[in-house]
């Protein structure tokens, strides 16, 4: 049983630690795109050329 407490703590551990660094990405702007947003309509949509070619191979 005491395994069970000690594994209980090293997740908690471990899931503060990756709270601490996703607090410490978001404060330093590594999740900032400020650029694509804008530029994102300018890109045209991919077709899906597929659908063309198996249609033309059914008898």
């Amino acid at each position: 049983m005491n395994i069970f407490y000690l594994l209980i703590g090293v997740s908690l551990f471990a899931a503060l630690i990756f709270l601490g660094a996703f607090i410490w990405a978001v404060r330093n702007g590594q999740f900032d795109d400020n650029k694509t947003p804008s530029i994102r309509m300018l890109f045209d949509d991919e077709t899906d050329n597929n659908e063309e070619t198996d249609n033309t191979n059914n008898k």
